[in-house]
């Protein structure tokens, strides 16, 4: 017969003023911050097209390096500011097994305050078969032509000379741009079968300087996430020239110290201190210098993102959500972020954001 185990007197009760058992400590809390989780598509209902790769482009076994990857994803942190860039190829592009016809070029030149990092962003003109192409040579095109002058670029930045840095971007994208033109006609057809839009971000790695560069040519968006709340940024080509407008984004009228900065004011520019002048440009160009403020998010992308976050509010509701945390999302983070999808929006998405510390 078993026998049942003798009770045990309870403790002694602790003297007064004494310190209680180690094991009778309250156990740490972990406090996690609240993190939305990630959706799959947003919007009226599921899209058509799959939400994974199906078919591979073709493949030349003497070209290979004609091939483009799926998804690229990229990140860095310079000065106070944290890099995010992605470029995914579009639904309807997997569904067709065709190339992805967005490239993303990000590059540091130069080293510590003095590094100028560039973003680059190209889409290939649609329906053309040499699209990928285009926009690959467009991107690395503007990157040779930033980094050759990358120190007056950085230093342009840092002293807000917005009227030179306009003047001298605007040279450098319209260079870039006519290689395009050039190559087309090397290889017998239209220019406008072998182009690509160009968007472009400059940062530079003194964590002093808050003045993030936008400039290029073609659709596409900038976005700000200021307080809760998206702002469509992008420069209309009506505000290409003239003063900067102070509380839009744009450089006040001077600096800290009270010097005047240049403005556009359509008057003939001297000879860029970049590049030699090029021949007259075919695309509106768009520009914008902005000075960020700490907490905010600015967002560059091409027209496969910046369409449906301007037609679907639930996609901006959905990232002011997933990007308004503490600290920036990591990078497998932010890629699940940007292929959120939305019904009636199949194209290639490339993204740069940049989160202000």
């Amino acid at each position: 017969m078993a026998v049942p185990p003798r009770p045990t007197a309870p403790p002694d009760p602790a003297p007064p003023g004494a310190a209680a058992p180690e094991d009778a400590l309250p156990e740490p809390v972990l406090t996690v911050p609240h993190q939305p989780p990630s959706v799959d598509h947003v919007g009226s209902g599921p899209p058509t097209y799959d939400a994974e790769p199906t078919a591979l482009p073709p493949a030349d076994p003497d070209d290979l390096d004609d091939l483009v990857a799926d998804t690229v994803l990229d990140g860095a942190r310079y000065g106070a500011s944290t890099l995010r860039a992605a470029s995914v190829r579009g639904d309807s592009a997997r569904f067709r097994g065709e190339p992805r016809r967005d490239s993303l070029l990000t590059a540091r030149f130069g080293a510590g305050e003095h590094a100028l990092v560039l973003v680059a962003m190209a889409t290939g003109a649609r329906a053309t078969p040499g699209a990928h192409r285009a926009a690959a040579e467009a991107c690395r095109w503007i990157g040779r032509a930033v980094g050759r002058s990358h120190a007056r670029l950085a230093e342009d930045i840092r002293a807000a000379r917005r009227g030179d840095l306009k003047s001298g971007l605007h040279r450098l994208t319209d260079r870039s741009l006519g290689k395009l033109r050039a190559s087309a006609a090397e290889q017998g057809i239209e220019p406008e079968e072998y182009t690509a839009g160009l968007r472009c971000l400059l940062l530079t790695g003194d964590p002093e300087c808050r003045t993030r560069v936008f400039f290029g040519v073609g659709d596409g968006g900038l976005f700000r996430l200021r307080d809760g709340e998206w702002q469509d940024i992008e420069p209309r080509v009506a505000e290409t020239t003239g003063e900067a407008v102070v509380g839009f984004g744009s450089l006040p009228h001077e600096t800290p110290e009270g010097d005047r900065l240049t403005m556009d004011l359509g008057i003939t520019t001297p000879p860029s201190p970049y590049e030699p002048a090029p021949e007259p440009p075919r695309e509106p160009f768009r520009f914008r210098a902005s000075v960020a403020r700490p907490g905010d998010t600015l967002l560059l992308c091409t027209g496969g993102l910046a369409e449906p976050l301007r037609g679907e509010p639930q996609l901006c509701e959905h990232l002011t959500e997933r990007w308004s945390a503490a600290e920036p999302p990591g990078l497998a983070a932010f890629l699940a972020d940007t292929q959120v999808r939305v019904k009636g929006y199949a194209d290639d998405r490339t993204v740069a954001a940049v989160w202000e510390a």
